[in-house]
């Protein structure tokens, strides 16, 4: 049976979180921000899936659990709170947002 190198997990979830995070940084638009936060998260959780696999311990799947809760409690307050801010301002671009001005 082959098995694959932790290393190879750890290079896919880092470049998962790069893609992320550059996602997140250049782009001004509210669900592409959003689904590249979800892709973090996912980048992160194939980490933890990975070391808890490569330790034989089933610590890492009990915080993967943990991250998809938070993922899912996140998911369901920012898709709210970004439907609210389109339904008032019509905008859903990020830098045109002035929701704190008066």
């Amino acid at each position: 049976m082959l098995s694959v190198p932790l290393s190879w997990y750890l290079v896919l979830s880092a470049i998962l979180f790069v893609i992320g995070t550059a996602g997140v940084l250049l782009r001004r638009n509210l669900i592409v921000m959003f689904m590249c936060v979800e892709i973090m998260l996912t980048a992160v959780n194939m980490s933890f899936i990975a070391f808890s696999r490569y330790y034989q311990d089933l610590t890492g799947h009990i915080f993967a659990f943990m991250v998809i809760a938070v993922a899912a409690a996140e998911a369901g307050i920012g898709l709210a709170l970004i439907i609210n801010v389109y339904r008032h301002r019509q905008v859903i671009e990020g830098d045109q947002m002035d929701l704190l001005q008066g």
